[in-house]
């Protein structure tokens, strides 16, 4: 946890809203590709460049790739429909990426003209260019908090990828030691986009997600944190940064990428998931179903943690409908649901069979996950790791359900036929009961 008091409490409060989306949107999307990584010299599969492109050399794909910006126009750029479906999920946080690490700036900086409000982006010459500003008012009036994201690496500045040498790796491309103006000026750059960030000119927001943390592998170049905080915090006090994999003070909480972990964790944290197999949009990409994400979210939450679906925005602006219709289907879930999932925290056992836990004071609940090709409620549903007392129920229905304690200590739910033929929702299922530990 945080030193500061107010951070303390931001920190608190966040982990009650336990869903958020996430958005991975820039110029990328114009061609497809998994956000900026085609930019990287490496020769790692998920990083290629699209095939169109495979015939281009590394300097000319990096002049054209750089020079998207000239033809980025989403047309039906519509923040309130996406956060009015994020709203009906269930979704309660929010984080936008304001800039990747291919460097575009998706608000309006002053410190580079590479950005979505530029006179040489075709969108910078509309009424409302300033997107980050548009999504994150869009959410915030349907009451979901907005948050930051930042890349610290930037592969379009000077400054840190100097075309005086070629690049090798995600790192800064020169001898900080030989040319240390050099990274004054960066750190000078990234302390003022984080002031321009929470100056108000974007509304208050949640936190300051930030990614690529580790400009070198020996440590040479130190981000400025402390400077960062000092004029976040100054301009919004209390607001959380997320310093990813730094360890420090800075990392106000942990963010697991496409993975959740076996057990509770013993601090703050969240999941960061895709939709589809990728964070930006990629045509034709399948999207996770309904249950495999309904699954994802309560394993999450059992564990004490926070899961930010992410979505991908086609160059055009609009979702796919098949996004859509799982953030509906999520939400319909949310109806009956939500209450054991809102400002639970992890049970003791986090995890038995098929049965998942949270808890809110006294107050148990166990989620019946349906397995693959179970399109209902078994008869009966049995697990450990709670004492119930007094009657258990199931949330959306209204009676009581009959339950008992089998020899080896475990419990044994009874389904009643008339529950298992009008299920109060689809995929999985909450039993609520007050509880102690076994």
């Amino acid at each position: 946890m945080p030193e500061e008091d107010d951070v303390r409490e931001h920190v608190t409060r966040w982990q009650d809203y336990k869903f958020g989306m996430f958005i991975h949107w820039g110029i990328y999307s114009e061609i497809g590709v998994i956000e900026s990584w085609s930019l990287v010299p490496q020769p790692v599969s998920w990083m290629y460049r699209p095939r169109r492109e495979r015939s281009m050399s590394y300097n000319e794909y990096v002049d054209f790739y750089h020079n998207l910006y000239r033809s980025f126009y989403p047309f039906h750029f519509n923040p309130s429909e996406w956060a009015e479906a994020a709203s009906y999920a269930g979704m309660k946080y929010m984080v936008f990426t304001t800039k990747h690490h291919d460097g575009f700036c998706m608000f309006d900086t002053k410190a580079t003209d590479y950005k979505v409000t530029s006179k040489d982006c075709p969108y910078g010459r509309t009424s409302h260019p300033n997107i980050a500003k548009e999504v994150f008012q869009a959410f915030r009036e349907k009451g979901i908090m907005p948050g930051a994201y930042f890349s610290v690496a930037d592969w379009h500045h000077q400054d840190y990828w100097w075309d005086f040498f070629p690049p090798k790796d995600t790192k800064i491309n020169y001898p900080v030691k030989d040319f240390p103006e050099k990274w004054e000026r960066f750190q000078d750059f990234l302390v003022q986009q984080v002031c321009e960030l929470t100056d108000g000119t974007y509304g208050d927001l949640e936190m300051l997600w930030f990614d690529l943390c580790h400009p070198t592998e020996d440590g040479s170049a130190e981000v400025p944190w402390d400077r960062m905080a000092s004029v976040a915090r100054a301009n919004q006090p209390g607001i959380m940064m997320v310093a990813r994999g730094t360890g420090g003070k800075y990392e106000n909480y942990k963010t697991p990428e496409q993975t959740i972990p076996e057990e509770a964790l013993d601090c703050p944290w969240e999941s960061c998931i895709t939709m589809t197999g990728s964070w930006s949009y990629r045509p034709g990409w399948a999207y996770k179903s309904t249950r495999e994400i309904l699954n994802i979210l309560v394993k999450v939450v059992s564990r004490g943690g926070s899961l930010l679906l992410n979505v991908g925005p086609r160059p055009d602006g609009t979702l796919e409908d098949e996004a859509y219709e799982r953030l509906h289907e999520i939400g319909d879930w949310m109806q009956v649901n939500s209450d054991a999932i809102y400002g639970t925290k992890a049970w003791s056992t986090c995890q038995d069979g098929k049965v998942c836990f949270t808890s809110k004071g006294d107050t148990v609940y166990a989620f019946y996950m349906a397995g693959e090709g179970e399109d209902g409620l078994p008869s009966e549903i049995t697990f450990g790791g709670v004492n119930p007392s007094g009657s258990i129920t199931m949330l959306g229905y209204d009676k009581p359900l009959k339950w008992k304690r089998n020899a080896d200590g475990r419990i044994t739910v009874i389904i009643p036929q008339k529950l298992r033929d009008k299920l109060p929702c689809q995929h999985i299922w909450t039993l609520k009961m007050n509880g102690t530990k076994e």
